[in-house]
């Protein structure tokens, strides 16, 4: 061993004495002419403050893992099931192939209109739709008229999402045979609003539900020729502000239901649905689609034939989450896609991930705020043109989002197409279908 009188030791030895807890009260005289006189001292000195480090890494860990525990012992909101997608999203190629035909289009109403999420029209071209301050909004060309809001029009409507059970948040909507529109508010019920006077009428509401439970998030809406309001009920536990939660705990508690606007009455068709969403019928009115929003599928419910009163899966393991569904003048189907569902660079897509793990999932909404999760989400565009069997047939992308992302609907008016969003601050209007579509 070298000389305690060694330059490099003295050094190392000014350094240890710096940091010993014993000397650390001292004064810097007294401090500078104590010096360790033997190797023993010396060891001494290192192995004092060697416990010393290790007493300080054994605090921190400790605090660490009370941390970790106090969390983890914190009742979580959601209790999620184990889900497990059927393999990775298929490959962007064929009629997925990357494009960017949806970015071929215009926003209009910027900061008038926010979230305007689903839409209908009248027989003169008036377009309708909703927002997310829970008004009703009448669309002609290039200018815009309120008609209605759905619940309490008070200041803070459309400034936060806690305000909409009070204000009201209208979703699927469409106009009947007298030109009323009926609406699905998420909150409230269904309604019947006079487009031109604004009068509204609740024909039925949500804490009335149906079966003895009430409605938790009403959604998609669609009227059969025969007049009959076929409508969805996406959660009977999570609000739309929730919405998150209702995809993270990916539960089967949404409900497929009719209204008979003779009768009153409201009539269960499907249970046991992952967050059914947007609804289209075919053509001929024999089947309709359905959209399960919170695992990525579209399955068919037939309403006439041999099948009537089943359903089957037409499309699964999707590219992304849909919303809306609508039929074109093609007699194709036009659906949003409100989240797309690529595998990053290193990683699956996130749900894919933490699908398997509900303890994951419980300790995660414990960590992460709910307005974080918006953030998170990749602003690219995508809507899918389907089959009368389900097929994806065309696809038209938005891969930087300069146009539009997080799509819920797309409603064709004539040569143009009005592009649905949740809470975006604008309408985006795609001009054309370009390209066109791929046979069918």
């Amino acid at each position: 061993m070298c000389p305690l009188n060694e330059p490099v030791l003295n050094v190392l030895i000014d350094e240890l004495i710096a940091k010993s807890p014993q000397h650390s009260a001292q004064s810097p005289a007294r401090l500078h002419s104590w010096r360790p006189q033997t190797h023993a001292e010396l060891l001494q000195l290192s192995k004092t403050l060697q416990d010393t480090s290790m007493a300080e890494i054994s605090s921190i860990k400790a605090a660490l893992l009370a941390v970790v525990v106090g969390v983890y012992l914190i009742p979580s909101p959601i209790d999620p099931e184990p889900y497990i997608f059927e393999g990775p999203p298929p490959a962007l190629e064929g009629p997925l192939a990357v494009n960017t035909r949806l970015q071929r289009g215009r926003q209009l109403f910027s900061d008038q209109l926010k979230g305007p999420e689903s839409f209908t029209a009248d027989q003169n071209g008036n377009i309708y739709t909703g927002t997310i301050d829970g008004k009703l909004w009448r669309i002609n060309k290039e200018s815009l008229t309120f008609i209605t809001q759905m619940g309490q029009n008070i200041p803070e409507c459309g400034t936060s999402m806690d305000y909409e059970p009070v204000c009201g948040r209208p979703h699927g909507l469409r106009l009947d045979h007298d030109g009323q529109i009926i609406v699905a508010d998420s909150y409230l019920g269904l309604f019947k609003v006079d487009p031109w006077t604004g009068e509204k009428t609740l024909l039925h509401s949500s804490k009335e539900g149906a079966d003895g439970i009430p409605f938790g998030f009403l959604n998609g809406l669609e009227i059969s020729k025969n007049g009959t309001v076929l409508f969805t009920d996406s959660s009977s536990k999570w609000g739309r502000r929730h919405v998150r939660y209702e995809v993270l705990e990916t539960n089967h508690l949404g409900r497929l239901l009719s209204y008979d606007p003779e009768t009153g009455r409201v009539h269960t068709l499907l249970d046991s649905l992952y967050m059914p969403n947007g609804i289209a019928f075919s053509p001929d009115e024999d089947f309709l689609l359905l959209a399960e929003t919170s695992i990525g599928r579209i399955i068919r419910f037939w309403l006439k034939g041999p099948k009537a009163g089943t359903k089957e899966i037409v499309l699964s393991n999707m590219i992304g989450y849909p919303d809306n569904i609508r039929v074109s003048d093609r007699g194709t189907f036009l659906v949003g896609i409100t989240t797309v569902r690529f595998r990053g660079r290193l990683f699956p897509p996130f749900l894919d991930l933490i699908g398997p793990y509900p303890a994951l999932k419980r300790f995660i909404v414990k960590l992460i705020p709910l307005s974080w999760y918006s953030v998170l989400l990749p602003k690219y565009g995508l809507i899918l043109e389907l089959g009368p069997n389900g097929e994806v047939i065309d696809s038209l992308h938005d891969p930087s989002g300069s146009l539009t992302w997080a799509n819920s609907d797309v409603f064709q008016q004539g040569e143009h197409y009005y592009l649905g969003s949740t809470d975006l601050p604008f309408l985006p209007v795609l001009e054309e279908w370009s390209g066109g579509p791929r046979e069918v």
